[in-house]
């Protein structure tokens, strides 16, 4: 099952705080590829370019690994595309921190709406009348 299945399952069966523990523990690790492919090979999943970038960034332990073809790396023509790379990089990665911002803050507004729910629940409980 992918994680994002599991998440799914796990959101049909109310299973809230369960679901975005999913969601950070995916959230972690962004994978950005640029390659140049024809119409063909585009349509084809199992085909790989010989002419690509690809960069990977864990969040967590802040490594980042970058793959260059050789192709790639040694043709000028293609200079504008790793500009784009980059720039897709960056803007992955902003878009990344954003929503394990946002996570969090889901997270921690139904922990305290749950303690809430807990704390009045407690409260409300009906009392037992004293015997006569």
């Amino acid at each position: 099952m992918t994680p994002l299945e599991e998440f799914r399952q796990k959101i049909e069966a109310g299973e809230i705080f369960a679901a975005l523990a999913i969601a950070m523990s995916e959230a972690v690790e962004l994978d950005v590829t640029t390659s140049i492919a024809s119409a063909q090979n585009r349509q084809e999943e199992s085909s790989q370019s010989d002419c690509w970038m690809h960069t990977r960034i864990n969040l967590i332990d802040g490594k980042i690994e970058n793959e260059i073809s050789r192709k790639f790396a040694n043709n000028s023509a293609y200079a504008h595309l790793q500009k784009l790379h980059l720039e897709q990089v960056k803007q992955g990665r902003e878009i990344v921190l954003n929503n394990l911002a946002s996570l969090q803050s889901m997270f921690a507004m139904l922990n305290e709406t749950q303690s809430k729910i807990k704390e009045i629940s407690a409260t409300s409980e009906p009392k037992s009348l004293p015997e006569n």
